[in-house]
């Protein structure tokens, strides 16, 4: 009998491929899900429709893709539609009988319907685009009323890809995507880092309640500094293999053949310049084989104008950072993304392109679905503090008191990392050092004149104004001789999950003096 799994499952539904991939609630590991007729590699589906109205039933995956040479297929078949949900700028193909919502939505029904029963989906985590987030959020909204599904959670696909490679929160990270049907670049600042709460998955629901309208984890995506993008990609290399073996392919069939031999010759274990052999066909049932190799795929990508193709995209791209004052200094990490960023000449072209950067290259496809895995573990809803809190601290050199930010309006709680800060004392041998908390009150204001008819700031603005809670200062007693200018205490803040603001304290020499709870948040 086989074993039931229970655990989260994450899809990435993508514009060539979706990925779906489960971990089970007591494995670290990831599997990538297989389901016969629909997946092409294990967890990969290509993310293609048929769908004849008279049938009721689409086929999706592989199934859909054999399909594609029947007749009507410009009615029944249906692809490239995910980059059109929730885009209000891109011209639909109104010869296909579906619309694209109407394809994204019978496709994942389809799918979520063909999971094996084995696993057992107590978690069912969503990637969205960034640039069109918002529509594509209220379309998967509706779509996930009908999710039979205790907890759905959404992260955007820049952040998850930045997971699934490990980049620290707060980067500002380039993401090169080459899929079959679309060059994307982009520029994004991840959320999180310089005291910031780390990026969280929005809920949409929870305990199998619709959230998506009342939780307070509202739309934490990535910033976007910079995108740029074409409508070429690996089905287009396809298209040129083929051209320059039979420069009038008339056979569906050898885009496919063309293909398989691409993928292999973008493996690093083959040789340059060894020929490989592949079938096409040169009339009905009728095939001639031909040789390919690394150096002759090369030459068809540069024949093509590939690279200066991708010169001009990233040379748009950074000019749209650096008139956001960023520039190829700040970035992190590249991260490649798509199977056609896995050809060899492309990664080198990357890598003398931008040769001071490091650069990141998780396995192509599957990478933002594990990536979305590893964000949600233990998604649960977070509130979110709606003043900010201070400690007071002494400015010697001023000699006078002053208001130092710990948390920050906005911020989740519970807090997942505590915000540490060393202190020092205000006078020699101090014995006892005062921990007082205030919060906001009332926040700067910035207020705009007119001065003819041109707006400008006012010169005087408005101080924040932060109010002492009334609770009594708690005191910690220092145990060593203190001395104006050498730290000598080490606090460690954290909002618990009761909303206590609770302080671990910490001499110098690491010698624990005590956790205590200043007080609550709400």
């Amino acid at each position: 009998m086989e074993k039931n799994l229970t655990g989260t499952l994450a899809i990435d539904l993508g514009n060539t491929n979706t990925v779906i991939a489960f971990q089970d609630q007591k494995d670290i590991d990831s599997v990538l899900i297989e389901i016969p007729n629909i997946t092409s590699s294990p967890g990969v589906i290509p993310t293609a429709i048929w769908f004849e109205k008279t049938s009721k039933i689409p086929k999706i995956g592989i199934s859909a893709l054999k399909m594609k040479g029947k007749s009507n297929s410009d009615l029944f078949f249906h692809s490239n539609f995910k980059r059109l949900i929730g885009n209000p700028n891109e011209k639909i193909n109104q010869t296909n009988i579906l619309t694209p919502t109407e394809c994204g939505e019978k496709f994942f029904k389809f799918l979520w319907a063909s999971i094996p029963q084995k696993y057992q989906i107590k978690r069912l985590v969503l990637t969205a685009p960034i640039d069109t987030y918002k529509g594509y959020r209220e379309w998967l909204v509706n779509l996930c009323e009908e999710i039979s599904v205790d907890e759905i959670a959404l992260v955007d696909e820049p952040t998850a890809a930045s997971l699934g490679t490990n980049v620290p929160f707060g980067s500002k990270i380039m993401t090169i995507d080459i899929g079959g049907s679309t060059i994307d670049m982009n520029i994004v600042k991840i959320d999180g880092g310089e005291g910031k709460s780390g990026p969280i998955a929005e809920l949409l629901k929870f305990k199998g309640n619709d959230v998506s309208s009342i939780s307070k984890q509202k739309i934490r995506c990535a910033e976007i500094i910079g995108k740029t993008g074409s409508k070429i990609g690996g089905k287009d290399f396809d298209q040129w293999i083929v051209d320059y073996f039979i420069p009038e392919n008339k056979f569906a069939i050898n885009l496919a053949k063309a293909e398989e031999i691409k993928c292999k010759l973008s493996s690093s274990a083959i040789k340059h310049e060894n020929k490989y052999p592949t079938k096409l066909f040169i009339e009905q049932n009728q095939e001639k084989e031909f040789y390919l190799s690394k150096e002759i795929l090369e030459k068809i990508l540069i024949e093509n104008n590939l690279f200066n193709h991708l010169n001009s995209l990233l040379k748009d791209l950074l000019n749209q950072a650096r008139g956001k004052f960023c520039t190829v200094d700040d970035l992190n990490t590249i991260i490649l993304v798509g199977g056609g960023t896995q050809i060899p000449l492309i990664k080198e072209w990357i890598i003398k392109t931008i040769s001071k950067i490091q650069i990141k290259s998780p396995p192509p496809i599957e990478s933002i679905a594990l990536g979305a895995l590893a964000m949600t573990p233990g998604v649960k809803i977070k509130d979110i503090l709606n003043k900010g809190l201070s400690i007071r601290l002494f400015n010697k050199r001023e000699q006078k008191h002053f208001w130092h930010p710990i948390f920050f309006k906005g911020q989740t709680w519970p807090t997942e990392n505590p915000y540490k800060l060393v202190l020092q004392a205000s006078r020699n041998n101090q014995k006892i050092i005062e921990i007082i908390i205030g919060e906001t009150k009332k926040e700067r204001e910035y207020d705009v004149i007119f001065e003819n008819g041109l707006p400008k700031l006012s010169e005087v603005q408005s101080e924040e104004e932060i109010i002492k809670w009334d609770n009594k200062p708690l005191k910690i007693k220092l145990d060593i001789h203190s001395k104006i200018g050498e730290d000598n205490l080490k606090l460690f803040f954290k909002i618990t999950k009761k909303a206590a603001l609770s302080v671990k304290c910490f001499d110098i020499k690491d010698e624990f003096l005590g956790e205590y709870n200043l007080g609550n948040v709400c």
